[in-house]
């Protein structure tokens, strides 16, 4: 998995005989890979450099399917018909508010001066709970910062930045930022804060989750198994969840601390949307519900049916993986071979397989074009120590995730990450967004990614650029 040989790409106007399952029987489907490009996802590349790079479906998608994406679609960007059914309490209206374009709204920490966001939308998902970890009665996992006419947001968040200067060794000046974060404006009494812990997190790219829902489990065993470099400090590790009675091995989310895309949570715990699987408002039991007419907002019907939800499954597991891109570029090519001599492949590995079959939707339908795929998601999908101190903060948030440590995240997968400027406008990176660019992003990197940094550090001004230009041709 980690020789050089497996990481090979299909390259300069070849032709791939790709194999789709339609319902009717096999169909042989031709993709010609053009010039400059390489396949990212098998069948489910597709060739885009636009701002809708993360929300074009794959070709596969067609008939039934195609009707359905549109529908998934459009409750992904606008949520349920006139919001009927949002909150009270919510943090997104729905999936697109946070998620634009499928990729990552601009944090609020960066789009204004104290960090609660523009009309108090901010776009990142605060976790909050005592010190011993024991949620608040009157709030819960998560904190909503907004709420739906004649409720109380349960609070708002505000984020002061800090900053550090520093120096490669051959003198050229970066520098970071963390965040220190305080909540105000609760809406029950107010929590001391020496009895908060909160942590914060800015929205994933929805790059490949069909591709990732359709990972073969044991390949990334296998990985954890013989992902062990102690010569580099490197030892991955699965994360074990459970979630609908079956313990499963977990690659959603930025702990892996989930087993499918959560797309009934989300719209829950997020937007306050009743389903199926979660048949009871958000804020039942707070205060502010129980006070005289607050009552009528909890209904008896669903807010959202689970064909629906089903419809956003499809669309966010059915989504095109953009092609890499310039890969005959010598800058680029340069940068490939600093990324592995930075040994940067060894939690981001470059190739892994999906299982045949492909991937089963949250109610039983399945996707069989997704399975038996080669695909390049620069990640391993484990659980990797990142919290060395830096800046007297470092990674660890302290917060654990099944069995995750605050330390302990998962590898992110770096497919599409050079289109995230075009399609979402920005260039954050990391878990709460405090990297400005993958410059940062890299230097941020502790514990096991210690010894990719030291030696990205110690690269020339012009190597270190290479390496980047690669990354952007993901």
């Amino acid at each position: 998995m980690r020789n050089k040989k497996y990481t090979c790409f299909f390259f300069l106007s070849m032709i791939f005989l790709l194999v789709s399952c339609e319902k009717e029987g096999i169909t042989e489907q031709y993709v010609e890979v053009r010039d400059g490009y390489a396949l990212s996802a098998g069948i489910s590349t597709i060739f885009s450099n636009s701002a809708y790079a993360y929300e074009t479906e794959a070709d596969w998608v067609t008939g039934n399917n195609k009707t359905r994406w549109n529908r998934g679609n459009k409750l992904y960007d606008e949520g349920p018909r006139d919001n009927a059914g949002l909150g009270p309490v919510y943090v997104g209206y729905s999936c697109g508010s946070c998620h634009n374009r499928t990729g990552r709204s601009i944090p609020a920490a960066w789009s204004d001066a104290e960090g609660s966001g523009k009309y108090g939308f901010s776009s990142m998902l605060v976790y909050v709970s005592r010190k011993n970890g024991k949620f608040f009665p009157d709030y819960g996992r998560v904190l909503h910062d907004q709420a739906i006419y004649g409720v109380e947001a349960e609070g708002k968040l505000k984020i002061t930045k800090n900053y550090k200067k520093f120096q490669f060794p051959d003198g050229e000046e970066y520098e970071l930022c963390w965040f220190s974060y305080r909540i105000t404006d609760w809406y029950a009494d107010s929590i001391a804060p020496e009895d908060l812990f909160c942590t914060v997190r800015i929205p994933l790219r929805h790059v490949g989750m069909g591709q990732m829902m359709s990972l073969d489990p044991h390949e990334i065993e296998t990985l954890a198994a013989r992902s062990n470099y102690p010569e580099y400090g490197i030892s991955g590790k699965c994360n074990y969840i459970t979630e609908r009675g079956i313990r499963q091995l977990g690659v959603s989310g930025n702990k892996a601390q989930h087993a499918d895309l959560t797309v009934e949570l989300g719209f829950s715990s997020d937007m306050g949307y009743t389903n199926s699987r979660y048949p009871e408002e958000i804020c039942r039991g707070q205060a502010q519900i129980g006070q005289g007419s607050m009552m009528g907002l909890l209904y008896d019907r669903l807010d959202v049916p689970t064909e629906d939800m089903e419809n956003v499954d499809l669309y966010m597991q059915a989504n095109g993986v953009p092609a890499r891109r310039d890969v005959n570029d010598e800058t680029v090519k340069k940068g490939e071979q600093l990324f592995y001599k930075a040994k940067c492949h060894l939690c981001h590995v470059t190739t892994l397989h999906t299982r045949v079959g492909g991937s089963t939707l949250l109610n039983g339908t399945r996707l069989p074009w997704l399975g038996g795929q080669t695909i390049h998601p620069y990640s391993d999908f484990l659980l990797h120590d990142m919290g060395s101190e830096i800046c007297g903060v470092g990674l660890n948030d302290h917060y654990q995730s099944g069995l995750a440590m605050g330390n302990e995240w998962r590898t992110t997968p770096l497919w599409g990450i050079g289109l995230q400027q075009v399609v979402n406008g920005h260039s954050y990176f990391l878990h709460d967004g405090r990297a400005r660019n993958l410059v940062e992003a890299i230097m941020w990197h502790g514990g096991e990614g210690e010894a990719s940094k030291a030696i990205f550090s110690k690269m020339s001004k012009e190597e270190r650029a290479a390496l980047v230009r690669f990354l952007q041709s993901l």
